[in-house]
This record gives structure tokens, sequence and C-alpha cells, in this order.
């Protein structure tokens, strides 16, 4: 790693882990609870639990793109993928429809839900994968996918609510498995809304505030089962086409 990769990386993970959690960790509180937020709010308070990953990726990019072209770019090799490939969840959450206190028809906050939450994952993929996986791209991949995933563990500084061991470092197998298998996508489609795709259906899933409690559980499964399933046919397709185009 060269000295400028190193202040790079610096510049993004300072702003990244302070900025960030100012507003995860509601230091400032100004963060109001999810029952008193409006559509409009919940769309532009989205990513602001990730907003310093997003403002220290677009700096450190910046500085990249000086040295040498980026890897990855907003839809990668294909935009009608990408756009595909986004679309499916928030379809479907607008289907199956969100339960919520926010006075909200529930068809229209799953639409809504899903927006904001695609944002969030943007938000985060955009600082691990479209900078941080490129700044990395010259060292061994298991290095890079170990050291990805620990610095996404700490950034999300689950040790100060959760000081159980085993929690955390299953949590931190978490992260490096989805460094892995995230980086993975990118790498095949170059798109960064591709990748923002997988980590948004893990938020659905699990993480999630503003969707997790007003979806039941077999909803998430179908929901997660034909996202994933419909992802991956149009992975195969996209993929073979650039294969394609490449030989």
């Amino acid at each position: 790693m060269t000295k400028k990769s190193f202040i790079r990386i610096s510049i993004f993970y300072l702003i990244g882990i302070s900025l960030s959690n100012i507003f995860r960790l509601d230091i400032l509180n100004i963060v109001k609870p999810n029952k008193e937020l409006t559509a409009i709010e919940i769309l532009l308070t989205s990513p602001l639990g990730a907003v310093g990953l997003l403002i220290g990726a677009l700096i450190s990019m910046s500085l990249l793109k000086k040295e040498r072209k980026l890897s990855y770019s907003l839809s990668g090799t294909s935009s009608k993928w990408s756009l595909i490939m986004m679309l499916i969840p928030i379809a479907l959450l607008g289907i199956f429809g969100v339960h919520n206190s926010n006075n909200i028809n529930e068809h229209l906050f799953g639409i809504i839900g899903g927006i904001a939450t695609l944002i969030y994952a943007f938000s985060e993929e955009i600082g691990w994968r479209g900078y941080l996986q490129d700044e990395l791209k010259e060292i061994k991949e298991w290095k890079r996918v170990v050291l990805i995933g620990s610095l996404w563990y700490l950034w999300h500084l689950s040790f100060l609510t959760n000081a159980d061991l085993l929690a955390n470092l299953q949590f931190l197998g978490w992260m490096i498995f989805g460094s892995w298998g995230i980086g993975k996508i990118i790498d095949s489609t170059k798109s960064i809304i591709a990748a923002s795709c997988f980590h948004m259906i893990i938020n659905i899933m699990m993480f999630n505030g503003l969707l997790t409690e007003g979806i039941s559980g077999t909803n998430k499964l179908i929901i997660l089962g034909a996202s994933v399933a419909i992802w991956i046919a149009i992975l195969m397709i996209w993929t073979k086409r650039e294969k394609t185009i490449a030989d």
C-alpha cells in the first residue's frame, strides 16, 4: 500500500466513522422516532446513518481518480440490469405492504421504505465496495476481504451496545463474509447499484427499523427468496453477455 493510498483510506474512514455515527448514535439528539416521520422526511433522513461513508468515499474517490481510472461506477456495465435489480425488492415491498404507525398506506409505505433502504445501502456500498475495494484492488483477495470486513465491523461500533464476545465475533464473521460475497457481485458487474441491492436485502431482513417490524416473517422470506432468485438469473445473463462481448 502506497503512502497516498493510506492517506486516502484514512480520510475515508475517519470521515465515515465520525460523521456517520453522529447520526447513527444520535449524538445531537435530532433524530425523530420513525413513527413521527412523514414520507418526505423518511427519504431525506434515510442516508444519514451512512452519510459519513458517502462523503468520505466521494472525497477519496476524487483523489484516487487523479491517479487512475476508477474500477466501478453507479450502474457498472449495464444500466438496464442495475435498474431492474433495484426495482424488484421495492416492487415486492409495495405489493405486500408494510404496516406502520405513520398513518401512511401500507403499500405506499412499502415502496417508500424500500427506496429509503436502498438509499442507505447505496450510501454504505459506495464506501465499502465502490471506493475501498477499488483502492485495495492490488492486494490479495483474502487480505482485502478481511480488511474491509474488519473496518466495516468496527464502523458499526456494535461493541459499545453489546459487549458479548461471541456476538461480536459472529458479527465480525458476517461482515467478512458479506465483504466477500458483495465484493464478488461488484467485481462481476462493476455496478455499485448491484452491490447495494444485496446489502439492501440484508437490511430488510434484519436491521432496518422502518421495515423489520412491519412485515411478517413469511413475507420477508418471500421477498428474500424472490429477489435473490431473480437477481441470480439476471447476474447469469448479465455476466454471460459481458463475457461474450469480451471474447
